[in-house]
């Protein structure tokens, strides 16, 4: 039987391929991954935001075999023969445009495009068969936190039993903090917007405005920029805090390269 309720899972999918690549400060994203794949529901097709991908209107991948696309540079030669061949699910692609079109949303099909690293990575983790057809939205280039509140509020119209989306980003993604040694302050940085965070998506206190009121306006959270000073690998989170409409059930706390690095999943009906 399907699942058919709206679920969504913000996920952390660590540096590039490191997490393929046996790196030991990936260890606890990939374990937590891989036991997250076996609790879930398994997905009758995935939709994912990726933080790796940015169009000034929406755009939906529609090809229905997508190769790889290896957006990353200086890693070893194995990091570019990753397969991940799962296939595309063009009705899926199409489905997704319309829902936005019937929101006043601009929106796009794109058949050329392949996966890049923010799907096919942290999926080779989870479903590593890759029998799941996928599909990828990207960002909006403005980044503007109410636009992306919106796409996912739009998304709630979405007619797919067993669907899953996934927003895959990060919740701290600050590359000089990762490759400098951490400080007492720098911990307390990360410690306090990763509470923020967790706080906003998980309090069942907070209605639904509120929390997007928060998500919106996330800059103003405790050490926001230090821990994104780019936020397009935080706005996959406000597709599916939106989408879901609710609390988040599941929180995953996960240390990343020395960094909290938290994971969100929603079920809603």
């Amino acid at each position: 039987m399907q699942h058919t309720k709206r679920q969504a899972l913000f996920i952390s999918h660590g540096g590039g391929p490191m997490p393929l690549l046996g790196d030991p400060g990936h260890q606890q994203l990939v374990d937590t991954l891989q036991q997250v794949a076996t609790t879930l529901p398994k997905p009758s097709a995935i939709l994912l935001v990726s933080a790796h991908w940015e169009e000034p209107i929406a755009t939906v991948g529609s090809s229905p075999t997508p190769g790889l696309l290896y957006d990353y540079n200086g890693f070893p030669a194995e990091a570019y023969q990753i397969q991940y061949p799962a296939p595309g699910e063009p009705a899926l692609a199409t489905q997704v445009v319309n829902c936005l079109h019937q929101a006043g949303l601009p929106a796009q099909e794109n058949a050329t495009r392949d996966f890049d690293h923010g799907m096919f990575v942290p999926l080779k983790l989870m479903y590593p068969q890759a029998d799941i057809p996928c599909v990828q939205l990207s960002l909006l280039s403005s980044l503007d936190a109410s636009a992306h509140l919106k796409l996912g509020k739009a998304l709630q119209k979405l007619q797919y039993p067993g669907l899953l989306v996934i927003g895959s980003g990060f919740s701290f993604h600050n590359l000089r903090a990762f490759l400098s040694p951490p400080t007492a302050e720098t911990n307390a940085r990360n410690q306090a917007f990763d509470a923020w965070l967790t706080d906003t998506c998980s309090n069942t206190n907070l209605t639904t405005a509120e929390r997007e009121l928060r998500l919106q306006n996330w800059a103003e959270a405790p050490a926001a920029r230090f821990c994104h000073p780019r936020e397009e690998h935080l706005l996959p989170l406000h597709v599916c805090a939106a989408y879901a409409g609710n609390a988040s059930q599941t929180h995953y706390a996960v240390k990343v390269m020395n960094k909290e690095s938290g994971m969100f999943y929603w079920v809603t009906a």
